[in-house]
């Protein structure tokens, strides 16, 4: 199939198919494209689209986000994961405030915290109608079977091989659809499981359809047993039904969240509580719970421990504070710990519940 039949018959099934009701498509404009890419890394959708709703109605553009405080940003990522996405975010839109103008550029966006040559090509491609080859995810998945390229989209040979497919088949002109229908069809027909071929545009020359090999492409990476981790989380509980939550590192996993405090394990709890003189009023075990991240298993046990108003060594200053589920605004929990408060809430429904 010629790269000109190839856009031609991609094209057309979008103008008949493709969606064109995303949030991010009305109206177009090189921030909202970036928001919505950055969003939409290994995230589905479905997802996204009430996160792009409430980001942009917070932040309506370059402006409004590199002035907002990190803390507020974070805020509004929680539970959408992959919180360095929003870090970058916020570092970016300083960057762009600074400069005065929005990259246009491939260099110029690359240079930017958080956009590799992918977000870039989209970027380029959907806002400013620039002739970019993109590889998502759904891109990658369309063209290995396509071409029925064998391999690990992620080894460094196969990602050559498959970049260099994606530049030779984007095209000059209607660029901006040509890029949002390659990246509908993988996300809606050719999907990584169950595949609707019968409706693809692209299915009389699909090798892997051709061979009958659909399902094995794109090649998975050889697969590694996730390791565990093990963690105490401790749910220091005051008199005025407060939790204490502390301000993480700004890089690493939840980087820049609060959360409550970690142990080990439950002797360097008790150490814990007794180098900051905290007096235990009521000790209470809950249920352990397990949240994996992409590189491993957290199993964490959760100990409420109710005590009486603590001294200030506890607290360190800008580092940690006295939080009340529900009743305070901007402050960025992740997932885990803002679903095991609800729990909390739900499950101690008369002693907590303005927890």
């Amino acid at each position: 199939m010629t790269p000109h039949v190839f856009q031609a018959n991609l094209l057309h099934w979008f103008d008949q198919f493709g969606r064109k009701d995303l949030p991010w498509s009305v109206p177009v404009t090189p921030y909202r494209v970036w928001i919505s890419e950055v969003m939409l890394q290994q995230t589905q959708v479905v997802t996204v689209v009430p996160y792009f709703n409430k980001f942009i109605q917070r932040y309506p553009d370059v402006d409004a986000l590199a002035h907002a405080p990190l803390d507020e940003v974070l805020s509004l990522w929680a539970g959408l994961g992959y919180y360095a996405r929003a870090r970058n975010l916020h570092k970016a839109a300083v960057l762009i405030q600074q400069a005065g103008y929005f990259p246009d550029s491939l260099e110029g966006l690359m240079a930017l915290p958080g956009i590799g040559q992918s977000t870039a090509g989209a970027i380029l491609s959907i806002a400013f109608n620039k002739s970019e080859p993109i590889l998502d995810g759904n891109v990658r998945r369309v063209l290995a079977r396509f071409k029925a390229i064998y391999g690990w989209t992620g080894g460094n040979a196969i990602n050559k091989q498959l970049w260099a497919v994606s530049a030779f088949y984007t095209p000059e002109k209607r660029v901006a659809d040509y890029t949002q229908a390659i990246m509908d069809l993988g996300a809606t027909l050719c999907t990584r499981s169950k595949p609707n071929c019968l409706a693809c545009p692209l299915r009389s020359d699909c090798l892997a359809l051709q061979q009958g090999r659909v399902h094995e492409l794109p090649t998975p990476k050889t697969s590694k047993k996730i390791p565990t981790k093990h963690s105490i989380f401790v749910l220091l509980l005051n008199q005025n039904k407060e939790i204490l939550l502390e301000k993480r590192a700004p890089v690493g996993i939840w980087g820049g969240l609060w959360s409550v405090p970690e142990i080990d394990d439950m002797q360097a709890l008790e150490g814990w509580c007794h180098l900051r003189a905290i007096n235990i009023v009521k000790k209470e075990v809950l249920a352990i719970r397990r949240h994996t991240f992409s590189h491993y298993h957290l199993d964490y046990e959760p100990v409420l421990l109710h005590i009486e108003n603590p001294i200030n060594n506890v607290l360190e200053v800008d580092k940690a504070l006295w939080y009340k589920h529900l009743q305070m605004k901007n402050i960025a929990l992740p997932a885990p710990v803002k679903q095991l408060f609800d729990e909390i809430n739900e499950e101690y429904n008369g002693e907590i519940s303005t927890l």
